[in-house]
């Protein structure tokens, strides 16, 4: 007999094992299905949590030789063991991919490893590692099955030379050299931690700007920083083709507009032009799972399908590809499954780019709110006028709020500074409250923090800042 479940979630990424262990809580009989050997998916096994190890030890070996003499601090003798970051990054995943097992116990949860394919209504194929594969039956279904790199025309990823951002964690030195084609989050956090450890970084964007969708005064401000630290750029262009030469490649690029070729020699080029919804294999045809004309699953405000009992969270479906977009559906559509109010705000869901500075982001744009004809006041606050950020020798970057013109309420906050992908929580849960400009404003803040300067660009709303 098969095995039959309340509720089979097909992936054990962020969304995967977050809605598998909501549902445990919730008493429903679940599995989770994944064809990694580990659990957590892209972002804790090649992605987000690995890249965030090596930014942290990038940036402080760069501030060993950049910022800590400065603060007094002798450094004669720091050098680089590269194995031995690596070695760190992987340590931490393996930490987070054993809680996840842990948790899994914890809430009951089922884990089924192997990779799920529909076969017909309320049914899927685990086809284990081993290749001996099971029927699975199940009253609800959430497809969580993530994203992939998507690939550029004419170039063959070998993970070697040309990587997505898989190789590009994985890289077994220094190479003295590296293109990375894309100009958004992926690209930008990569290649700066190969920039602080001695590469030399071109970024080739196909659009006239970095990170696209972000506030165009935060994408401009994080340019000429990257700038000054030493990263070059090629705006308005696109890579039409990479020709092994030795031990390198030559990377033919080309006006985006139109215009004439030229070349670029490297040891590196890493692809990050985005993802794509992770659809493929998965026996939706089977089953008619309706996909629109990118590949990714259509639903409803309720996460459901056009096929009754199939639900899709994350990046399968429309939104932006981030960790805690899908974490947070997970748990409201498992929530509505169980007959409760499951929802996502998403006026209120941050994006960090982890870059240093950091920049992070909530709600609506100036761009946006113009294209809406929304009548808008703004607040702006420099980190060069905050006492912490000055006493840490960290002062590029800046505060930007956003608010309606007559009722003050909040719309967007965009910032771009130290440690800013923690503060944003504060202004994500300020538009979740819709809270007004002068509330965060009369808000007492702690002296002297960073987070202050989101107070004092609240107070320039209205147009009484303290410090500036």
């Amino acid at each position: 007999m098969p095995q039959s479940f309340d509720l089979v979630i097909i992936g054990g990424g962020p969304a995967g094992y977050t809605g598998a262990i909501r549902a445990g809580q919730l008493g429903l009989k679940v599995a989770c299905v994944e064809k990694r050997a580990t659990l957590g998916g892209t972002c804790l096994n090649i992605g987000c949590i690995p890249s965030k190890a090596l930014l942290h030890a990038s940036e402080l070996y760069e501030d060993s030789t950049h910022l800590f003499p400065s603060l007094g601090i002798a450094t004669n003798g720091v050098g680089l063991d590269l194995p031995a970051m690596m070695g760190h990054k992987q340590k931490v995943v393996d930490q987070n991919t054993k809680g996840i097992e842990f948790l899994f116990k914890k809430n009951k949860v089922t884990h089924l490893k192997g990779e799920a394919r529909f076969v017909g209504s309320g049914k899927i194929e685990v086809k284990g590692p081993d290749g001996t594969a099971e029927t699975v039956e199940s009253k609800n279904f959430i497809l969580a099955t993530g994203s992939d790199v998507m690939p550029l025309p004419g170039v063959t990823i070998d993970e070697k030379t040309i990587v997505s951002s898989t190789g590009a964690l994985e890289l077994a030195s220094v190479p003295k050299r590296m293109i990375v084609v894309g100009g958004g989050v992926i690209g930008l956090e990569l290649g700066s931690v190969w920039r602080r450890l001695g590469s030399e970084v071109t970024v080739v964007e196909f659009l006239d700007r970095l990170i696209p969708g972000t506030d165009t005064e935060i994408a401009t401000a994080l340019q000429r920083v990257l700038k000054k630290q030493g990263m070059s750029f090629e705006l308005g262009h696109k890579v039409t083709k990479a020709t092994q030469n030795g031990a390198g490649l030559t990377v033919t690029i080309e006006p985006a507009k139109g215009g004439d070729a030229r070349t670029l020699e490297t040891d590196v080029m890493l692809v990050s032009i985005g993802r794509r919804p992770y659809t493929e294999g998965l026996g939706l045809e089977t089953i008619e799972v309706a996909r629109d004309n990118r590949g990714r699953v259509i639903t409803d405000g309720h996460y459901r399908t056009n096929v009754p009992g199939v639900y899709a969270v994350g990046d399968v479906r429309e939104g932006p590809m981030l960790a805690h977009k899908a974490e947070d559906e997970a748990i409201a559509a498992v929530e509505i499954i169980a007959g409760q109010a499951g929802h996502v705000n998403y006026n209120a869901i941050p994006s960090v780019i982890y870059t240093a500075p950091e920049v992070a982001t909530v709600g609506k744009t100036e761009e946006e709110l113009k294209a809406a004809g929304i009548a808008y006041k703004v607040g702006k606050f420099p980190f060069i006028a905050n006492a912490r950020a000055r006493a840490n020798a960290t002062t590029d970057g800046f505060v930007k709020i956003l608010a309606d013109a007559k009722t003050d309420e909040v719309y967007g906050v965009h910032m771009i500074g130290p440690d800013v992908g923690n503060m944003v929580g504060e202004v994500a849960l300020a538009i979740e409250f819709r809270a007004a400009a002068e509330d965060i404003a009369r808000t007492c803040h702690a002296h002297p923090t960073l987070a202050e300067a989101i107070r004092q660009a609240a107070m320039g709303v209205g147009g009484w800042t303290i410090q500036a």
